[in-house]
C-alpha cells in the first residue's frame, strides 16, 4: 500500500466503517452492502467520479454528525486498484471523494506551516468576500499582499497525469475569472488543488473535458494566478497532506 509517514492532520470521526460499493443514484445517494444488509450513504461530491465508483470497490463511511439525517452515513473514500509504478501490480489503495476534505486540509495545513507558498501569512479567514464573490479563503500577514485561495478537488487521474475538472464547469471558469481580476489589482491569487488519488505523478488542465477552462487556466497562469496541486494521502486512519506535484507542461 501506498503510505507516507506523515500523520494525519484530518482524522475521521468515531463509528466509521468499511463496506462495498454498489451504486450511485441521483448523484448524491450511495448504496453500499455490509454483511447486516445495504447502507446508504451520502456523497457530497457532484462530479462524475470517473474510474472510481465500481461496484464492489471498498467504501469508507463516516456516521452522519448531525442526527436524524435522512442519510446515515457519508462515502468518504473508494478504494482503488491501481498500478503504481515501484508497487506491485493491483495495489489497493484508498482515494478520497469527499469534497470538503481540500478547504478543511488547507487550513490544517496553513496552521501547522506545511505550505511554502503561503510563507509569511499569519492570518487565514475562510469564505472572505470580495465584492459579491465569496473566495474559500484569504491569507494576510505583515508588509504582504493578500493571498485569496480557492479550494479544488481532484479525483481524474489518466494515465498518472491528475486532471481537473471531471466534468465541464461553469462556476470553474466563473473562479479563473475571479482570480484574474486579483492580479491585476495587485494581490495574490492561487488555487490549491486537492489531488485525492494515489496514482498521480504530476497535474494539468483536464482540457479533454473543458477546454475552456484548459485555456483560462493556461491564460491566467501567465497573468500570474498561482496553482499548488498538492498530493493527498488518504487512508482509513485519515487525511495527510503530500508534496505539490509538477504541473505538466
Amino acid at each position: 500500500m501506498l503510505q507516507t509517514q506523515t500523520p494525519p492532520l484530518l482524522r475521521f470521526p468515531p463509528g466509521c466503517r468499511q463496506a462495498v460499493f454498489v451504486r450511485r443514484i441521483k448523484r448524491f445517494f450511495v448504496e453500499c452492502a455490509s454483511a447486516e444488509g445495504p447502507l446508504w450513504a451520502h456523497t457530497n461530491n457532484s462530479g462524475a467520479m470517473t474510474g472510481m465508483v465500481r461496484p464492489g470497490s471498498p467504501a469508507w463511511l463516516s456516521p452522519a454528525l448531525k442526527e436524524g439525517r435522512a442519510l446515515p452515513w457519508t462515502l468518504e473514500l473508494i478504494g482503488l486498484y491501481t498500478q503504481i509504478p515501484g508497487f506491485p501490480a493491483n495495489t489497493q489503495d484508498w482515494a478520497g471523494v469527499n469534497t470538503l476534505t481540500p478547504n478543511r486540509l488547507l487550513r490544517a495545513a496553513f496552521e501547522k506551516g506545511l505550505l511554502p507558498w503561503a510563507a509569511g501569512y499569519s492570518a487565514f479567514k475562510a469564505e472572505a468576500r470580495r465584492g459579491a464573490s465569496r473566495l474559500d479563503a484569504l491569507l494576510t500577514g505583515p508588509g504582504l499582499p493578500p493571498l485569496w485561495v480557492e479550494c479544488k478537488n481532484v479525483t481524474l487521474v489518466e494515465g498518472g497525469v491528475a486532471a481537473f475538472p471531471d466534468a465541464v464547469s461553469e462556476r470553474a471558469h466563473k473562479h479563473m475569472r475571479e482570480m484574474a481580476d486579483i492580479i491585476r489589482s495587485g494581490e495574490r491569487a492561487a488555487f490549491f488543488y486537492c489531488i485525492q488519488r494515489p496514482d498521480a505523478r504530476c497535474f494539468a488542465p483536464a482540457e479533454y473535458v473543458d477546454a475552456e477552462y484548459a485555456r483560462l487556466f493556461h491564460e491566467t497562469r501567465a497573468l500570474g494566478v498561482e496553482s499548488h496541486p498538492h498530493h493527498v494521502y488518504a487512508s482509513p486512519q485519515g487525511i495527510s497532506l503530500g508534496s505539490e506535484l509538477a504541473i505538466a507542461g
